[in-house]
């Protein structure tokens, strides 16, 4: 039976936008929605870069702890694995969580390592370091379900608290998951959630031009400004939106582009068909930038942001609702 949280709209998850053309003027990036749900679902490859996935997530977690937080009801959006909802419900063990995400093979393997992390538990130093093999549940708790975050098979104001760690970019209209994401957030409820910003990658953008390699074989990213005017006509409240630039460097350039192709390739509907040539492959390899040590760098711009859906201003009938707080005595 399904938790009362998915029934009322579960059966329309198929009206989901995945398959709806990207129009110009409401699409940030031609992206593919279907090609993002097949590159996710090569589990093999995506092992490289969860590195990246993990140390954002703790600067989210850092972060959190200035937030004064009970939720209930939670949603990762983009989970992946589920790594970061069940990090969630350390947090909050009180909580139910939801992960959910377009490709479900990875939702599935996420399913598989949990259990096999419980087999582990069951040896003698399982038992003694079972908090930290994360083998202390006796069935799965998370509710893991695959799905577009913007067309959540959810009833509108059913959570508490939404998370979405470096998912928000893959999606071709992030206005339309943040008018989504305000739909299923209760009044009060905060979002929190980190993404690529414009300058992620520019090294390598720059390499591909200088080879004459340019055609749309990096994916843009929305500036930090622009997010934030999306969520305010959303309509959320008191948006709260900062970046950081982290260097990854690699002595191997083969292992950089492999590393950079783990973080969800390039599912963009106008990249460039076929390979290149040898020759210009090789320019683009000599234009990328290099540190005094050798190292080859790369530079990712990641865009941390957290909202509160406010307070109804009108009834369900269509009053308006005035909040009214008494003044202290003096």
């Amino acid at each position: 039976m399904l938790p009362d949280i998915l029934q009322p709209l579960f059966s329309d998850c198929a009206a989901s936008i995945v398959n709806q053309p990207a129009s110009a003027e409401s699409a940030s990036a031609p992206i593919d929605q279907q090609l993002v749900a097949r590159l996710f679902a090569r589990s093999e490859r995506l092992g490289a870069a969860d590195f990246l996935l993990r140390e954002v997530a703790q600067r989210m977690h850092e972060r959190l702890d200035l937030l004064r937080l009970q939720p209930q009801d939670i949603l990762d959006a983009g989970a992946g694995l589920g790594l970061d909802a069940l990090q969630l419900l350390e947090r909050w063990p009180q909580a139910r969580a939801l992960a959910l995400d377009l490709a479900p093979q990875r939702l599935s393997q996420g399913r598989r390592l949990l259990a096999q992390q419980k087999q582990a538990a069951q040896s003698t130093l399982g038992r003694v370091f079972g908090r930290w093999l994360g083998g202390a549940r006796d069935d799965d708790p998370l509710i893991r379900v695959a799905g577009d975050y913007a067309a959540l098979p959810l009833r509108p104001a059913s959570l508490d608290f939404l998370w979405s760690n470096l998912a928000l970019h893959w999606h071709a209209r992030p206005h339309r998951v943040f008018m989504e994401w305000r739909r299923v957030l209760r009044a009060q409820g905060v979002l929190m959630f980190s993404c690529f910003g414009p300058d992620s990658l520019r090294q390598l953008r720059s390499a591909f031009e200088y080879a004459g390699l340019g055609q749309a074989r990096v994916l843009p990213f929305v500036d930090m400004h622009d997010l934030g005017d999306m969520l305010l006509a959303a309509g959320f409240a008191d948006p709260v939106l900062d970046m950081e630039m982290l260097t990854l460097r690699w002595r191997d350039p083969q292992q950089m582009l492999e590393e950079v192709r783990a973080l969800g390739g390039n599912p963009l509907a106008n990249r460039a068909r076929g390979l290149c040539g040898r020759q210009a492959w090789q320019r683009m390899l000599q234009a990328l930038p290099r540190d005094a040590e050798g190292h080859y760098q790369m530079q990712i711009e990641i865009v941390y942001g957290h909202a509160f859906c406010p307070q109804p201003k009108t009834g369900g009938t269509g009053e308006s609702v005035l909040h009214f707080m008494p003044r202290p005595r003096s």
